[in-house]
């Protein structure tokens, strides 16, 4: 089953340097810091909340219609 298309944001360049430089720092992938960076900040919030009540429900949206495909 093809997984479903998700939001990837733009990060800065900058930010992207400094993750680079402290990832490297700490001998660590760029990839994990950022994961644990992001995992610490929003632990607990409304939005970590929703995530893990709609995970647990294990939700999935319904295919969309060859009609909403070629929109």
């Amino acid at each position: 089953m093809a997984r479903p298309t998700h939001y990837s944001p733009q990060i800065s360049r900058f930010l992207v340097s400094v993750l680079y430089h402290q990832a490297k720092h700490l001998k660590i992938p760029m990839t994990k810091l950022t994961d644990d960076l992001l995992r610490q900040a929003l632990q607990g919030t409304e939005g970590w909340v929703t995530a893990t009540t709609l995970r647990e429900a294990d939700i999935t949206l319904p295919p969309r219609s060859e009609l909403s495909k070629a929109a």
